[in-house]
């Protein structure tokens, strides 16, 4: 496996774990971080032997949001560098939320800004009741521009005005309450909640769930007369497929399907 430069990538299938590797900065993202995440992303994207990777940060903290340092630096850039550079926030945003495998967050300290965008586009989040929410870039003479539609679509206008035009900080228990994140624990149990996320996901066919992904994407971008001949498809083709057999002869026989022995 490749080394990144911030953030360290442990791959045991059928689970990997993208740990964002700046503890001294509270693993604020900088543009190396942006590119590191990209890369292991798509590292993993045709690796159907992971079917879920554990998003967590270093010392205590998830990510505090863009590094300071680099926001300064940019506004040094020519504009053509300056977009390129915001792009590339998209870029992994969208290799985030699109990923064939199962992006489960684990949320302790710091998730603001640009980590609170990471929240957004991950499948399952996993928050400690102390840990702290918030979208600070009002208070800093910002906007969140790059990660609003994600913001919007994870918490609705509603909370997402709220929660944008005041830059108020709220903990895992409001969190919880706002949809933000699936599941809150106290920190001390934080690992042990994601493990419980995974263990469900183990009873999961990797193919299956890769196909789920696509199909909420497609079910959400498309209307039900342009996405029913897809779906007609999708459920035909896995149910004629190996894990399909598989997982329905397991059902009929009252065993665990392959994919589910703790030995894979």
């Amino acid at each position: 496996m490749t080394n990144y430069e911030t953030i360290i990538v442990d791959v045991q299938p059928p689970f990997a774990r993208i740990t964002l590797n700046r503890p001294a900065q509270r693993n604020a993202m900088n543009f190396q971080m942006v590119e590191d995440l990209i890369a292991a992303f798509a590292a993993l994207r045709e690796d159907r032997s992971v079917r879920a990777v554990v998003l967590s940060g270093a010392g205590g903290h998830f990510c505090a949001g863009g590094d300071i340092g680099d926001l300064q630096a940019a506004a040094q850039m020519t504009e053509a560098e300056q977009d390129a550079t915001v792009a590339r926030l998209d870029v992994l945003l969208r290799a985030v939320n699109e990923a064939p495998q199962v992006v489960v967050a684990s949320i302790d300290g710091a998730a603001l800004g640009g980590g609170f965008g990471l929240v957004c586009v991950s499948d399952i989040a996993v928050a400690a009741t102390s840990a702290s929410f918030g979208l600070p870039e009002v208070r800093l003479g910002l906007a969140p521009a790059v990660i609003a539609p994600y913001v919007l679509q994870r918490l609705g206008p509603t909370r997402a005005r709220l929660l944008m035009l005041t830059g108020a900080r709220f903990d895992g228990v409001s969190a919880h309450e706002y949809g933000l994140v699936h599941e809150v624990c106290p920190p001390e149990i934080l690992e042990e909640c994601t493990q419980a996320v995974l263990n469900e996901l183990r009873q999961c066919s990797p193919h299956a769930l890769a196909a789920c992904k696509t199909l909420l994407f497609t079910s959400m971008r498309q209307s039900l007369d342009e996405s029913l001949p897809y779906r007609a498809r999708l459920l035909n083709s896995l149910r004629q497929s190996v894990d399909g057999q598989e997982g329905m002869l397991a059902f009929m026989s009252k065993r665990p399907p392959r994919w589910a022995e703790p030995s894979e």
